[in-house]
């Protein structure tokens, strides 16, 4: 990551901390983690790590101004926790800090995939993305990593390698949560062009065409998809599934990874607090 843009996250953090904690829902401070206590007051307090990781979330969310482009908060912090358990765990490309975001809480007719790029703080793309004939019409609403189920799965990927198959130029992923995507790569579950993904389809019929379960995308926009995010980036895919869970959703970890000292009881921060 790069160190100048950190650097500013992180003082920006200790400037924002204080107006966060008093701020709406909408802040980055959802942790449901054992170190997540209640003050006297009867409220969630949070430890200076966590109050850092949710204003250096909220820095990059508002610079590369994903509010406007639909990306829902609550998702976006899903997916940078995801990253960054998946990078400490040594999955992913040191040289690239690309998360692809899918979120099939939106309908297949709405831009619902968004490249970022981290370090920079840039949106590189939203577009379109369908997913499974089996998960439903317009609205993705049923999930399953069982081979010919012709479902979309939730959860986190790494991307892989490119070949070329029957729709041309794809890209390989392996999901990484057992149970729900971990049968990926033998369901030949990829990243790859279709021609119903487009604005015709969407006028004609009032959604996207559906996959047999992957995240296909506009023909013109494939190749610099596959480009921008292949060789183990990290794709998260969000849906409406009360069952589904992750280890990689540790943000605690994340916290604590990201801002290790911020945890000191003689640190300017915990004195704020």
């Amino acid at each position: 990551m790069n160190q100048n843009f950190f650097k500013k996250s992180i003082l920006l953090s200790v400037a924002l901390s204080v107006t966060i904690l008093g701020s709406s829902p909408k802040s980055f401070l959802n942790f449901k983690t054992k170190n997540t206590s209640v003050n006297a007051r009867g409220k969630k307090a949070f430890s200076p790590s966590e109050v850092l990781y949710s204003a250096y979330l909220t820095n990059i969310y508002q610079t590369a101004n994903l509010y406007a482009s639909g990306l829902d908060a609550s998702v976006f912090a899903k997916a940078v926790t995801g990253y960054y358990n998946l990078k400490k765990a040594g999955n992913l490309n040191d040289d690239k800090s690309i998360i692809t975001i899918v979120d099939f809480n939106k309908p297949s007719h709405t831009k619902r995939m968004w490249i970022i790029n981290l370090q920079d703080a840039t949106l590189l793309m939203n577009t379109w993305v369908a997913h499974g004939q089996g998960s439903g019409d317009d609205m993705a609403n049923q999930f399953s990593n069982i081979d010919s189920s012709h479902q979309s799965s939730l959860g986190f990927y790494l991307t892989g390698e490119i070949y070329t198959g029957k729709h041309g130029r794809s890209l390989r992923l392996d999901g990484m949560d057992a149970n729900f995507n971990s049968n990926a790569r033998q369901r030949d579950i990829v990243v790859h062009a279709a021609d119903y993904v487009s604005q015709q389809t969407i006028n004609s019929m009032g959604r996207l065409g559906r996959s047999f379960g992957c995240p296909a995308v506009a023909p013109e926009l494939a190749s610099t998809i596959i480009n921008t995010i292949q060789n183990k980036t990290v794709l998260f895919i969000n849906g409406s599934d009360s069952k589904y869970h992750s280890k990689y959703l540790d943000q605690s970890f994340v916290a604590n990874y990201l801002f290790p000292g911020a945890n000191n009881t003689h640190g300017p921060l915990q004195a704020m607090l």
